[in-house]
């Protein structure tokens, strides 16, 4: 049996910034030992636990719904990039491609190439579509959920809709009892519609302030309803183009201590040069580093993987802890995975070490450095 690995110097454990080392035998952590505290802002390396991402779509010009292969090599570029836990976004699409898409990303689930699936959509506001082709949406169909779960064989850990649809509610009561995270996005619902939806068991907020009507103070709408709910943990994404840095730094305090999740919703175009790309069957174009759907309506995810939105949050005055855990432990909590997010032992050890300005240097992916 081979020697341990070991790790040290600063590192983030459980949202706070240490001095120790960390021991790892074969895939998994072994040991942590923690020395004291350490500056969470010094201008030496950090050790951070491998990046959860629970809402991305491709990357490396590799979209998720282009097969197997394609599915691989996306997963792959976000590992290479620190994202060592990557759960793949489903576009709005007709049943028979959602279902042939689950059923053949299913099995990279079961061998750990991703974490689990994400259906964002159909069932969405038309209003509030954004990048989702308005064709497709339709109202909830039970029915086809329990297939699309069939054909996910467990696999699918989180679908998001808009509760204002008919039959909805009743929906997010399926998606309970089955185990799968009911998310609330793409809505042009009031408050109370979403409130509504949380109490039957809706728990997460699909990119808040993106794909809803903005915050109004005689209409909070679902902005405030689902910020304001302790019920509710609520993705932000936060690349430079899809929120600006004052609503990051209002979310991060309203959404304390564990409620905010930063999220990629990276693109197959996430690490291309400018030009036309395809989210799902969609024509979108990369342009100065936003991706929009080709004829200007809305943006198309963003194009850059989590560890860049990880790096502009703690710039922007995120407490870099929490901002880690934003990333890591909170997103695997949420979907429930267990052993990833955080350096701890008998977790998978899955490592990132990030220079001063937040650059991965190094990634150890399930004991092995890349």
């Amino acid at each position: 049996m081979s020697a341990p690995t070991v790790v040290t110097g600063r590192m983030v454990l459980d949202a706070t910034v240490v001095e120790g080392r960390i021991e790892v035998t074969g895939d998994r952590i072994s040991d942590v030992a923690v020395s004291g505290p350490a500056s969470a802002t010094a201008r030496t390396d950090l050790i951070v636990p491998g990046l959860v991402d629970v809402h991305a779509h491709g990357g490396g010009g590799w979209s998720v719904e282009d097969g197997v292969d394609a599915a691989r090599q996306a997963a792959a570029f976000h590992r290479s990039r620190g994202t060592t836990s990557l759960v793949a976004s489903l576009v709005s699409g007709s049943r028979a491609h959602l279902r042939a898409t689950v059923g053949a990303l299913a099995p990279l689930v079961h061998d750990g190439v991703l974490a689990g699936l994400h259906l964002e959509g159909p069932y969405l506001s038309t209003v509030r579509r954004g990048a989702h082709d308005e064709n497709v949406l339709r109202a909830p169909d039970p029915d086809e959920v329990r297939d699309l779960l069939e054909a996910g064989a467990g696999t699918v850990r989180m679908m998001t809709l808009a509760p204002e649809l008919p039959g909805a509610l009743d929906l997010v009561d399926l998606l309970v009892e089955r185990g799968v995270v009911a998310a609330i996005g793409h809505t042009d619902a009031t408050a109370q519609q979403c409130l509504a939806a949380v109490d039957r068991g809706a728990s997460v907020a699909t990119h808040l302030f993106n794909g809803m009507p903005p915050l109004h103070h005689r209409a909070g709408g679902p902005i405030a309803a689902l910020a304001a709910d302790p019920r509710v943990r609520c993705e932000v994404l936060h690349d430079g183009h899809h929120v600006e840095d004052s609503v990051l730094r209002l979310a991060h305090h309203l959404l304390t201590p564990d409620r905010l999740l930063l999220v990629s919703d990276a693109a197959s175009a996430t690490g291309c040069a400018d030009g036309p790309h395809l989210l799902g069957a969609l024509p979108v174009v990369l342009s100065q580093g936003a991706v929009r759907t080709a004829d200007g309506h809305s943006l198309a995810g963003s194009a850059q993987p989590l560890i860049e939105h990880l790096a502009r949050a703690v710039r922007v005055g995120l407490d870099p802890g929490r901002a880690v855990a934003a990333a890591t432990s909170i997103p695997a909590r949420t979907l429930g995975l267990t052993g990833v997010g955080q350096l701890a032992v008998g977790a998978r050890a899955d490592l990132v070490r990030l220079d001063p300005d937040w650059r991965p240097v190094g990634v150890m992916a399930a004991g092995s450095w890349l």
